[in-house]
């Protein structure tokens, strides 16, 4: 049971991510801190401070999240004292550029299917911070920017695991 608190940043969450959706800059913005960041791992793009999260939500990421085909399963969510972290199991086709995810990468038309992780930050009711993380090798094996071959990488079959834990492991 979750309680008043922590259900309130469940609600705050979820708007801010509808909003990204939307494209609703304003709105996304004033679900966060005063001095908030967001930081992507794998890519390490991402802003500092209402101007530069402002700036980066508004160049690279709200209106622009993802191809038109997203589709945004949950896998797991844990909901903290002052966090949430939410594991999201994603798949796209790569029809247009996702400077968050694959900064200067052009359109490869590939599928795509990928495991985020989400740590969500709050402090008196605002998101003070998003570190948001992916499997970078698996996704450039499935665009064709990585050859696996020899590498311990693996492609879209790592994401589907975690969305459907019975498919089988691999093999050493």
């Amino acid at each position: 049971m979750l309680s008043e608190k922590q259900e309130a940043m469940v609600a705050t969450f979820e708007k801010h991510v509808a909003a990204e959706l939307e494209g609703d800059l304003d709105t996304t913005m004033a679900t966060m801190s005063d001095n908030p960041h967001l930081h992507n791992v794998p890519t390490m793009v991402g802003g500092v401070g209402q101007d530069g999260v402002r700036a980066f939500y508004r160049d690279h990421l709200v209106g622009k999240f993802f191809p038109p085909d997203v589709k945004m399963e949950g896998v797991s969510r844990t909901v903290g004292e002052d966090q949430i972290v939410d594991e999201v199991f994603i798949t796209f086709t790569h029809t247009a550029v996702i400077d968050w995810m694959l900064p200067g990468v052009a359109p490869t038309g590939k599928p795509v299917a990928v495991a985020v992780a989400v740590v969500v930050g709050f402090k008196d009711g605002k998101i003070t911070h998003e570190h948001i993380y992916w499997d970078q090798a698996s996704l450039l094996v499935q665009i064709g920017l990585l050859d696996p071959t020899g590498l311990p990488v693996v492609g879209a079959e790592g994401a589907r695991k975690v969305f459907d834990p019975t498919l089988p492991a691999r093999d050493h």
